[in-house]
């Protein structure tokens, strides 16, 4: 590690006993483990240790002349209004908003979108502190009832209720450990399907036990009734570490059931005809019986996503033989035979495909980490439109198949955020502003975004984006910031934010983003290609960004700082260990830390996926390399 970092682990540390240390055996090798302590949150020594960690990380902020001044430059761009793109249920419009500074967003409701908004669900009333955060949440059909999820202090447990839309009234409804849960109404109103857990034997605090989750199911939850009463519709006991998530077409008549293994981009798929059941969902809670699901994709080899059906005839976004996504066709009762409706393409990444007016398509690729927008023919796949877009990313797109028109979600590293209102009725589309988020005292045209492509240790062309203030002197005199992810085909594409910003007009520093192999900025083979046996290719890719920053003279060794969260967190922890020489500063946010052992706690299994899984030798190997807490103390 870097000096200061390595000086600030070594005193946050407190010493280590004899009779506390633990060795795991692991094919053969002993692994000694110190800290195991750590592992229990409510432990003592845990608790002295984030103490520990509190008191050193304050005293050294404590010698920051400029934080305060920072913190209100920070306070005062965040202070801005922000819009999320409307969407409609029933005679209704819905849309979050937040005025400025608010912990959480607020949820409005409005008859049509020339009317006033009014609160539906303002999360921020619900605790002193703004810790309490709407997770999930799906309005019914009718837009007479939203189920909304909530969850407390960053847990993923959340607790679904139920609100009657037009008095603002909550229902009795309350449906416990819930968790990676959507909530899909069926048409009729009666009720909605969730996914849950199921209730421990023991009493416990969900959110800061560290338990494996296991044996995920699927309930219908009946409007009005106990959580008690809930239909069991499907679970798989023979396979506990399995996860499910069901959803009703957009026509109403089908429920889909997607089983997932981990977090690859792979899924079974599953569908129940509703109006097949003589009794109808209700009759289930009388038999005890499962739905009868009929077996469409039985094993994981692809992901399958539903773009949009007519009756029998289902369109999916698939990377079956194509690891950069294409739109596929088939009769789910005749499921011989699937044709291809929009091919793969041979470069860009074909990220969704959205039904809307009609037989309409809006089609969102990823291009070199910039996203293009298209309409085209459902039925036929081609090319009708190209709707304009600057460089940057679409956060969002609403619109249903009936819709006539579709609001688009834009972002850039210095476009704050526009709602575009795109009228597909006329011949050519009208694609209009229909709110533009405005950060008061800042200007864009001081700044500038590039993009280059790294070549990392094997060779292969890394792309990095780098912010700054125009025109700065590459003197390798400014203080950098690189944030890096690389995994679970997640791709970090351009995005506003404002502490990044404020680090560049007011400490001098370039602010950099490095899309290193691992996420999905080019489909699935870069995804593979960090991942299991191939992790060290994002080590490698991130640590040839930062030597191209400082060869290139923006930065030194010294002024260089790396940043990411949970999987980026490993990413920082990793390069550290491995090249303590490259940087002055790291932040390690929520990172998986113990590559021996996360796979033991709540969610962690789902990650072997991504990193393979201690208790097979040969992962153990690849695992043993980039074990942090083994190496911490070396």
């Amino acid at each position: 590690m870097g000096s200061v970092a390595g000086d600030a682990v070594r005193l946050a540390y407190p010493p280590v006993r004899r009779d506390e240390s633990v060795v795991d055996s692991y094919h053969g090798a002993q692994i000694p483990d110190p800290y195991r302590w750590l592992e229990d949150p409510d432990s003592e020594e845990t608790k002295e240790f984030v103490a520990a960690q509190a008191e050193l990380a304050e005293s050294v902020l404590a010698g920051c002349a400029d934080r305060e001044g920072l913190r209100r430059e920070v306070t005062r761009l965040f202070d801005h209004p922000r819009h999320a793109a409307p969407f409609r249920r029933g005679d209704k419009y819905f849309h979050f908003h937040n005025s400025g500074l608010q912990a959480q967003s607020v949820l409005y409701v409005q008859d049509d979108l020339e009317a006033e908004a009014e609160v539906l669900l303002d999360p921020n009333t619900l605790s002193k502190d703004g810790t309490v955060a709407l997770s999930t949440y799906s309005i019914s059909e009718d837009g007479k009832y939203i189920a909304y999820g909530l969850s407390e202090s960053g847990s993923d447990w959340i607790t679904i209720r139920v609100m009657h839309i037009a008095d603002r009234q909550d229902m009795p409804d309350k449906l416990s450990w819930v968790k990676f849960s959507s909530i899909s109404w069926t048409h009729d109103g009666k009720g909605f399907f969730y996914g849950r857990y199921p209730a421990p034997g023991v009493e416990m605090d969900a959110g800061t036990e560290t338990n494996i989750n296991l044996n995920h199911q699927i309930y219908y939850h009946i409007l009005g009734s106990d959580q008690s009463e809930d239909i069991l519709c499907w679970k798989d006991p023979e396979n506990p570490k399995h996860s499910l998530g069901a959803s009703v077409t957009e026509d109403g008549k089908y429920i889909i059931l997607g089983t997932y293994d981990g977090c690859d981009p792979v899924n079974k798929l599953y569908y129940c005809e509703i109006s097949s059941l003589p009794h109808g969902l209700e009759g289930f809670r009388e038999t005890k019986e499962m739905l009868p699901f009929v077996k469409l994709i039985d094993n994981f080899d692809a992901q399958y996503q539903v773009v949009a059906n007519d009756g029998d005839e289902f369109t999916f976004l698939t990377n079956k033989n194509a690891p950069k996504n294409k739109l596929v066709r088939v009769n789910i009762k005749k499921p011989e035979v699937w044709t291809d409706v929009l091919s793969e393409h041979e470069r860009d990444v074909l990220e969704s495909a959205d039904a809307v007016n009609g037989n309409q398509l809006v089609v969102c690729y990823m291009s070199d980490v910039k996203h293009t927008l298209q309409i085209r023919d459902l039925i036929t796949g081609n090319l009708l439109h190209q709707l304009p877009l600057e460089i940057g990313s679409v956060s969002e797109i609403s619109c249903r198949r009936e819709d006539k028109e579709v609001f688009i979600g834009f972002t850039s590293f210095l476009s704050p955020g526009i709602i575009y209102r795109c009228n597909l009725a006329s011949t050519i589309p009208e694609m209009k502003t229909f709110r533009e988020i405005s950060v008061p005292g800042f200007d864009r045209t001081s700044f500038e975004v590039k993009q280059i492509f790294v070549p990392s240790k094997d060779g292969t062309k890394i792309p990095m984006f780098i912010m700054s203030k125009k025109a700065i002197e590459l003197d390798g005199s400014h203080p950098t910031l690189l944030y890096g992810y690389g995994g679970f085909n997640i791709s970090i594409t351009p995005s506003f934010s404002v502490s990044r910003l404020v680090l560049c007009k007011n400490m001098g520093s370039v602010v950099c983003i490095a899309n290193i192999r691992g996420g999905g900025e080019y489909g699935e083979e870069w995804h593979k290609a960090g991942a299991l046996a191939k992790k060290q290719n994002c080590f490698d890719d991130f640590i040839a960004c930062a030597e191209q920053l400082i060869s290139s003279g923006y930065t030194s060794n010294k002024k260089i700082c790396i940043e990411g969260g949970s999987n980026g967190g490993l990413l920082i922890a990793a390069c550290i260990n491995q090249r303590p020489d490259l940087f002055g500063c790291a932040l390690a946010h929520v990172g998986v830390m113990d590559m021996l052992r996360f796979h033991k706690f709540t969610i962690g299994h789902a990650w072997t996926t991504d990193y393979g899984c201690s208790d097979k030798e040969e992962e153990f190997g690849w695992l043993i390399n980039i074990d942090l807490l083994a190496v911490v103390e070396l």
